[in-house]
């Protein structure tokens, strides 16, 4: 049987003379190439951007950019492995013009360059901008875990902790015991041995002072739990009912081509906050009077929704199903309705549940409560209702009127909320499950969010070049440098303004 046969491995090949010869026109290495070299890094504060003539030379900061920005479109985000694909990966050589940094030198550029990466994810946007990418009329807000350099192990609380020194005091008497036997038997050869007792006593102490240490701190700052690999890591939910110590990465995206117009990273398990903060964000990027922001339930907050409309951020939520203590859907708080004139709420089984506060709303009010208990002493589906001896309690926000405002606008226009999936978790579908990272490299929230920014460069970028194609981004980025060196970074700004915007497209 005939088959399709290799190179000899000993036979001489003629390879082409020129590295680029190698590269495609269509490869997306040509489209970093022309990004980088577009942006004016020195005014962009990188380190060592400016060429200096004394003293031992460093690696250009462009090249070590393009590095990790083809890192991350490619899968490859440890600095390690990008040392060794650069000495064997074709395209990292025609990119880096044959240089192999080493290891330490990228991770040391990661992190002297904290507060200038995310410039360079700016700098994307303000392009994507010009180049009218941006439909700027309708964004989704979501979040997303991503696990920290922590392990759940170190990662201690007062109850975790409480039942660690529990065990340790449970094993110290159990091996004083053994000593005690040991001590009056006469049997050499006994196991575990008296010095290996002592030993395993010794750890044990050790590890109950440390310990304490993590309980007193708990007890004395105002703090719920201590992470002693990554400090700033914290417990969080994740999929399937677990826990993992994780980071709370939000990004704001825009519906037009789910392109990602800002990113935040945060050490809080909840959203709450971050609707009206994340949705301002992308009203100052657009420079528009108003948008609207979509979002799910767990951005459900009356305070972060009154905010939204205050920035003119007209927002479409879903409502949060609170479950009764039964669990019998048809008990449910939403099944109560209210009555506006007469202040009452009307239960499943007909009674009246009367508002038992009257007094004057404190700042600190956040709810109302409702109940009849004479009414749930005699009715016969009170099992069904509650586990209350008394009886039933419904409680109401004090913002409720608007909360239904809200939730009407969100059923008038179901067919918009329903792009939010399809908008804002295109891009965690891609980070996470396309491109394996669903986890930090690096350690405190600084380092974590330049991690997150170039992540999402890395989305926009390749994002782009299936929306325009290679060769259009390339005509697009040419000639890009002059405008950016006398245009873009006006001393500071974090926002962008429209007008450079509008210069470059």
């Amino acid at each position: 049987m005939r088959y399709i046969e290799g190179v000899n491995r000993k036979r001489r090949i003629a390879f082409p003379e020129y590295i680029d010869e190698y590269i495609t026109e269509n490869n997306p290495v040509r489209v970093i190439e022309a990004f980088v070299d577009s942006l004016d890094l020195t005014a962009m504060g990188f380190k060592n951007a400016e060429n200096i003539s004394t003293g031992r030379p460093g690696y250009n900061p462009a090249d070590m950019l393009k590095l990790l920005l083809y890192g991350c479109m490619n899968k490859i985000t440890s600095s390690r492995r990008l040392e060794t694909e650069s000495g064997r990966n074709i395209e990292l050589m025609w990119l880096l013009r044959k240089l192999k940094p080493d290891h330490r030198t990228i991770s040391e550029f990661r992190k002297q360059n904290q507060e200038t990466i995310p410039k360079v994810f700016h700098q994307l946007v303000i392009l994507c901008k010009g180049w009218d990418l941006f439909g700027m009329e309708v964004v989704a807000v979501d979040g997303s875990k991503f696990r920290a350099s922590n392990s759940k192990k170190n990662n201690f609380n007062k109850k975790n902790l409480n039942r660690r020194l529990k065990y340790i005091d449970e094993k110290l008497n159990e091996y004083m015991t053994e000593l005690e036997l040991n001590d009056a038997s006469e049997i050499s050869n006994r196991i575990p041995d008296k010095e290996e007792i002592r030993s395993r006593v010794k750890e044990l102490r050790l590890r109950k002072e440390k310990y304490q240490r993590y309980h007193e701190v708990l007890e004395t700052k105002d703090v719920n739990e201590i992470s002693t690999t990554d400090p700033d890591a914290r417990l969080m939910a994740v999929n399937n009912n677990g826990v993992d110590v994780c980071y709370n990465v939000q990004t704001v995206v825009d519906s037009k081509y789910s392109l990602i117009v800002d990113c935040d990273v945060i050490n809080n398990p909840t959203d709450h906050g971050q609707l009206s903060k994340m949705s301002k964000k992308a009203k100052d990027i657009f420079e528009v009077n108003s948008i609207k922001a979509l979002a799910d339930k767990g951005y459900y907050n009356a305070d972060d929704l009154k905010e939204c409309e205050r920035e003119n951020i007209q927002t479409y939520i879903s409502k949060q199903v609170i479950a009764n203590s039964t669990g019998e859907r048809e008990y449910y708080p939403d099944k109560f309705e209210y009555n506006k004139e007469k202040d009452v709420y009307i239960c499943p089984a007909g009674y009246e549940l009367r508002c038992t506060r009257k007094k004057a709303i404190s700042e600190q009010t956040k709810d109302l409560v409702y109940k009849n208990n004479q009414a749930c002493s005699r009715c016969e589906y009170k099992e069904l209702c509650t586990k209350n001896k008394k009886g039933r309690t419904i409680r109401r926000s004090i913002d409720q009127d608007f909360l239904d405002t809200v939730d009407q606008r969100t059923r008038e226009n179901k067919e918009l909320y329903k792009t939010r999936q399809m908008i804002v978790e295109h891009p965690f579908g891609t980070i996470k499950r396309g491109w394996g990272i669903s986890y930090f490299l690096t350690r405190g929230i600084r380092s974590v969010k330049t991690e997150a920014y170039l992540a999402f460069l890395a989305y926009n970028m390749k994002r782009l070049i299936n929306i325009l194609g290679t060769r259009t981004m390339l005509e697009r980025l040419k000639g890009i440098s002059t405008l950016l060196t006398s245009l873009s970074y006006i001393i500071g700004t974090y926002y962008y303004k429209g007008q450079l915007a509008s210069v470059i497209s």
